[in-house]
């Protein structure tokens, strides 16, 4: 996966967040539900940025950004802040 493809899934995402803060609005899903599409989102978007944080520093140290991979969502929800 390219920046591009990175940079283009977290748009996707943050699209797809609004949308269901939009549909809460409107009533046409709980707030339950919203939280909980909310939380994976929110895991996949930290997924990504990691990703994209990680691919441009190994561009920045001379290395191939694409022997970057994608961290699990538990490993990248555990780092410390």
């Amino acid at each position: 996966m390219d920046d591009n493809s990175v940079l283009s899934r977290i748009h996707d995402l943050v699209n797809e967040e609004h949308g269901l803060r939009q549909q809460l609005s409107d009533g046409t899903i709980s707030s339950k539900d919203e939280h909980a599409r909310l939380k994976d989102l929110e895991e996949a978007l930290d997924q990504c940025w990691d990703l994209l944080r990680r691919r441009r520093a190994a561009r920045t140290a001379g290395n191939d950004p694409n022997s970057e991979q994608a961290h699990s969502v538990g490993e990248v929800e555990g780092y410390l802040q």
